[in-house]
């Protein structure tokens, strides 16, 4: 296989991580359809990763990569077969997959064409395994995150993360959870629970004092389920909403560290391309879903040149329709915060008093926090600054918590009372 000059060691590591990223999911999704063994499929791409990172700095980067490390991973995969005398069946399909580009190994052609990865991604996300199984098995297989990673992140320890890891394995293959993507109604069912997974993980990543990687894979991820579904618009709205949230990740905090609320964010920090394909993404939407709607509201932040510029009458229509679809206490709550900045403060209350009314939100940090808002915009700084405190206290130590003492602080002065 032909190659280019030999690249500096740097430049070697990023083609070996533009590669991976790219195919890893190609690769393991394949070799699990042949096989039927997740493990040896993990185990193959990683191996194959790992000696590019030895052979290329030799070498140089293929023309192919990612031909070259399905190759690499597939003949990995064969070996262990072989020695485990496994059946000529499975040999002899991976004997045929393409050396040359892992897109192009498909399915079979007398079936509707159905890309390894999609597979993939429902596979992880069966409702049949406990919703913390799906998500990382998600990201262990699909994203090809380290189990160490992925037990630090979700605060389990290692060992622990293992033994759910295999537990998920050992369940598929048990009962006989089939690798496809399911048709017609049954597709229509599903979907819902494999983006709830995603929207978790981008939920894990943004927050406060989360995971980053795990936005990033959640926006990856979504823009495969997109490029693989592009008629579904719940897709589209999550992809979509993703790219809006995710462009402000560089703008969210100061010099040290410290949470911005949007209207203090440095705008031009924005990632402006991600806002642009975000818009591109909504505007082929013909149907308002839950994603749909959210990332129209995300779309109003994201459009809007300075914060007060925002057009929260619009927001706060789009959360009308939004609770009227998909009511939630928490979709209750930001619709009366949106309420609050579109019709005053007051409005805002008295929606944020009927969503309280039910006790769902009864102690509920972010729930304080809105009233803090709206209390002190109604003009009464004290009451406000106590409700931040309040707040604040009902939240582990951290930059959320940080950010809330500080609120408090700039309406007293420092005065704690």
């Amino acid at each position: 296989m032909g190659s280019t000059a030999r690249p500096r060691p740097a430049a070697t590591a990023d083609a070996v991580a533009a590669a991976g990223a790219d195919s890893y999911t190609r690769i393991v999704a394949t070799l699990i359809r042949v096989t039927g063994d997740w493990t040896l499929a993990e185990d193959s791409a990683q191996e194959a990763l790992a000696l590019a990172l030895e052979k290329w700095p030799r070498d140089g980067v293929p023309d192919n990569p990612g031909g070259w490390l399905m190759t690499v991973a597939r003949n990995r995969a064969t070996d262990v077969l072989r020695r485990a005398s496994v059946e000529r069946r499975k040999l002899h399909e991976l004997a045929g997959l393409t050396l040359t580009d892992p897109d192009t190994s498909r399915t079979d052609p007398e079936e509707e064409v159905v890309d390894d990865r999609l597979r993939l991604i429902f596979t992880c996300c069966h409702p049949a395994l406990a919703l913390e199984a799906r998500v990382a098995l998600t990201l262990r297989t699909v994203c090809g995150m380290p189990t160490a990673d992925i037990a630090r992140a979700l605060l389990v320890s290692h060992a622990t993360m293992t033994r759910r890891l295999t537990r998920a394995k050992t369940k598929i293959a048990a009962a006989r959870i089939p690798y496809q993507v399911p048709r017609g109604p049954a597709l229509t069912e599903r979907l819902p629970g494999v983006l709830a997974v995603l929207y978790l993980l981008f939920t894990r990543g943004y927050e406060a004092d989360g995971e980053p990687a795990f936005a990033a894979e959640a926006v990856r991820l979504a823009r495969l389920l997109h490029e693989l579904l592009p008629d579904q618009d719940e897709v589209a709205g999550l992809l979509a909403l993703f790219l809006f949230q995710h462009s402000r990740r560089d703008a969210r905090r100061d010099g040290e560290g410290n949470l911005l609320t949007l209207d203090k964010q440095d705008r031009s920090r924005w990632d402006r391309a991600a806002i642009r394909e975000g818009l591109d993404v909504l505007d082929a939407v013909r149907s308002d879903g839950p994603y749909v709607l959210q990332a129209r509201i995300a779309a109003c932040h994201a459009t809007a040149p300075r914060g007060e510029a925002t057009d929260w009458r619009a927001i706060a229509g789009w959360y009308d329709e939004l609770v009227q679809i998909h009511p939630s206490p928490v979709i209750a709550l930001n619709r009366a915060v949106a309420h609050g900045y579109a019709h005053g403060p007051a409005a805002g209350l008295a929606l944020l008093d009927q969503a309280r009314a039910t006790g769902a939100l009864e102690d509920y940090p972010l729930a304080v926090a809105a009233q803090a808002d709206l209390t002190a915009r109604l003009g009464h700084p004290d009451g406000a600054a106590a409700l931040f405190r309040r707040a604040a206290a009902l939240l582990p130590a951290g930059a959320e918590q940080r950010a809330l003492l500080a609120r408090a602080d700039d309406l007293t002065g420092g005065d704690t009372g």
